[in-house]
């Protein structure tokens, strides 16, 4: 099973618009329906009208949006290497490219990695915080372990591949920003700060910040390499059954 396992209930979409930002239109079972986005993003090149997608039921029958948008399917696109063993479920998503958009996801999966000790960069660690405060700030995780010191962990949801670049970020992020000068803050403290860069899409080889969409980000992040600041960008694999933790990507080199 996966680290992050689907909710019974999940169905297979089209999607036909998002709107008012948090808004997602598809069809299903020609039928019209809503759903919820939670990802802010731009999802540059992925809401194309006619596109599959899969969405997963709210977890309270209260919600006025009964469906979350989990999976973009691009038809057609070539899907990078097979990152996910075959499952029955699988047959239930469309053939091509699958793009994970729920940007709760990488949060929900470096604690679940963590717990199920999958995280080289993270070995020699026992205690997992979530949502750890520091300063003024409140970081999405702190690591800590005997000996070992304190590991800050920022995590960013990566949905960009460019001529197999996976890129972050997909709109220009003055909060992203800020995130890099905190972890420069973090080094220069005697501690360790690292980003879980996590990459919902198999076609990406190596990772780099999108310079083409926020160039202030790159330069902060080329800078934060620099000081210490560690980039764990891992691949993500999803199908129908749920959502795992792929290898590691190296590192693209600066232009």
């Amino acid at each position: 099973m996966p680290l992050l396992p689907f909710p019974p209930g999940c169905a297979a979409g089209i999607l036909k618009r998002r709107y008012k930002r948090f808004f997602v239109e598809f069809t299903l079972n020609g039928r019209d329906c809503l759903a919820h986005t939670n990802n802010s993003g731009s999802m540059l090149g992925l809401l194309k009208a006619g596109n599959p997608i899969w969405v997963s039921p709210a977890s309270s029958p209260e919600r006025k949006l009964p469906y979350t948008l989990e999976l973009i399917c691009l038809p057609g696109a070539v899907p990078g290497r097979a990152m996910a063993p075959p499952s029955a479920c699988a047959a239930r998503l469309p053939e091509g490219l699958v793009v994970g958009v729920n940007t709760m996801t990488p949060n929900r999966l470096l604690k679940a990695a963590f717990l199920a000790g999958r995280l080289p960069w993270a070995a020699g660690y026992t205690e997992f915080r979530a949502e750890a405060k520091r300063g003024a700030s409140r970081l999405d995780a702190l690591l800590t372990g005997a000996g070992l010191p304190p590991l800050w962990v920022e995590c960013k949801n990566v949905t960009l591949v460019e001529d197999g670049v996976a890129a972050f970020p997909d709109a220009v992020t003055e909060r992203g920003q800020k995130h890099v000068r905190e972890m420069m803050d973090i080094v220069r403290c005697g501690e360790r700060a690292a980003f879980f860069y996590c990459v919902q899409r198999s076609d990406g080889r190596c990772f780099g910040p999108a310079d083409y969409v926020d160039a202030a980000y790159a330069e902060l992040y080329y800078e934060g390499l620099a000081r210490g600041v560690e980039a764990h960008p891992h691949l993500v694999p999803a199908d129908a059954l749920g959502i795992d933790l792929g290898p590691e990507l190296p590192l693209a080199p600066r232009p």
